[in-house]
Parts: C-alpha cells; sequence; structure tokens
C-alpha cells in the first residue's frame, strides 16, 4: 500500500481503467469474482454473446428481463467512484499548458454508467464496452435512453424491434463477438501510452483488448498499480499490487 500511494503521488498523468470490481461495493455483482455472475451460473455468459442473442429469441427475451432487473438502475457510487472524481480534481504539478488535472483519462470497462454519476467529466470517460443505459438498433444503428425500451417491454413488448427499421434491439454495450468502437479503442490506447501511471482497478485483466493497455502503458515506461481482490495476469509486471477493499484502498491512494 505505502508503494503504490507513492507511486500515485508521484503521478500527474494518469490513467485509471477501471473493471467490475470498483462497483461491486454499489451492490453490483462482478462477472469472474468468487461470487461472480458467470461463476454462480456459467450458463449466464451464453446471453451475452451476440451470435445466440441474435440467432435466439428467447435469449433476447430472458436478457430483457434480466437486464430490466438489474441492480444497476438503482446503484449509487461508492467511495471507489468518488475517490476518482477527487483525483480529476487535483492539478498536476508543474503542469504544462492545457494540462488542468492529473487525471488524463478514465477508462471503464463497466457498463453500469456510475463514473458520471458520481461527478466524473463526461469528456475524461472512456467507456470501452458501452453503456447499458442507451439501446442501439443492431440494423440502423439508432440509439434511444434505455427506459423508453424498458417501458415498452414492461407493456408486454418482450422482444422489441426498433420502430424506425424493425431491426433488433439491443442494449448499446458490446457483447462477445462485437468489435469495440475503434475511436473508444484508439483514444484508450493514446491515453496508455502517454500517461506516467496506470492504475487498475477491479479488473481481472482477462479480458483483451482492455487488459493490453497495462502492457501499452508499461511498454512506454509507465508503472502500473494494480488494486483487485483476486490475482491477475499481470501481477508480475506491476510496480505495486494491493488486495484490499476497493473502497478503502481509492480514497487513501488519491489522498
Amino acid at each position: 500500500m505505502d508503494d503504490a500511494h507513492a507511486l500515485v503521488a508521484a503521478a500527474g498523468r494518469i490513467v485509471v481503467l477501471t473493471g467490475a470490481g470498483i462497483s461491486t461495493d454499489s451492490g453490483i455483482p462482478d462477472f469472474r469474482g468468487p461470487q461472480g455472475v458467470w461463476t454462480k451460473d456459467p450458463a449466464a455468459q451464453r446471453s451475452s454473446d451476440i451470435r445466440h442473442y441474435v440467432a435466439d429469441p428467447e435469449v433476447r427475451r430472458q436478457v430483457w428481463r434480466t437486464r430490466m432487473a438489474s441492480p444497476a438502475w438503482t446503484a449509487q457510487p461508492n467511495p471507489g467512484h468518488l475517490a476518482i472524481v477527487d483525483l480529476e480534481r487535483q492539478s498536476p504539478s508543474g503542469s504544462r499548458s492545457g494540462e488542468h488535472s492529473r487525471l488524463h483519462t478514465l477508462v471503464t470497462q463497466n457498463i453500469d454508467g456510475l463514473h458520471q454519476r458520481a461527478g466524473s467529466d463526461p469528456a475524461l470517460v472512456v467507456e470501452l464496452h458501452g453503456t447499458m443505459r442507451q439501446i442501439q438498433c443492431l440494423s440502423c444503428g439508432e440509439r434511444s435512453a434505455a427506459e423508453t425500451v424498458y417501458e415498452r417491454v414492461r407493456a408486454g413488448d418482450d422482444d422489441p424491434s426498433c420502430l424506425s427499421c424493425g431491426g433488433i434491439l439491443k442494449s448499446a454495450t458490446v457483447s462477445f463477438g462485437q468489435q469495440l468502437v475503434a475511436a473508444d479503442l484508439e483514444r484508450a490506447w493514446q491515453a496508455a501510452a502517454a500517461c506516467n501511471l496506470l492504475l487498475a482497478v477491479g479488473s481481472s485483466l482477462t479480458v483483451s483488448p482492455a487488459n493490453a493497455l497495462v502492457d501499452v502503458a508499461a511498454a512506454a515506461g509507465a508503472p502500473v498499480v494494480i488494486v483487485n481482490a483476486e490475482p491477475t495476469p499481470y501481477d508480475d509486471l506491476a510496480a505495486a499490487v494491493v488486495r484490499r477493499p476497493i473502497s478503502e484502498v481509492l480514497p487513501a491512494l488519491v489522498r
């Protein structure tokens, strides 16, 4: 913890990469942890595959029911999210022109929107895996607020289609088998290459290409600090690894 704190304190251009673990203290279960959604129910991973989603109406119906009941809709940001907001509000010492925050970029694998709800500047947030708070048509690409579609589901339309073209609707998230948004990935890549510290929080660092941001930062000479409850494949590469509760660790790290 002391090593991690010293590294964070010395850095003026930090990229934070967050995974599902930062939201567990808000009541949103992660996927691969001991109490994770896929750990407890491996079959649930099927619903996260775009091939099954497109091919099987029953999978879509199940996804709409499950997503509508997600605790993320009522979850509140926790001290981990708020600590990143605090980091964003800190000015780097000896900052260059145009640099107003020690937080360079916040890259998240999460789809819950809790970083923005905590107060993070949306302009600094890259949602690599999209957002559950919008719905997108897989045919025409039209987007709408999630609540407008869930109103239709609650009214009995258990597999809603696009009102504009009749195409299949899906939350604006990246499922297995879908490509990440190229512009988002490029932005995350450039941020990792430009940072002088990468702080990975609550991520198993097993999902590509998000985990490769650690390689990019390390190759550019930036130290890596990992805060996660379970071991990750990148622990040996990290300058410091902290396995303590995120809501306890992050406020102390950025203080």
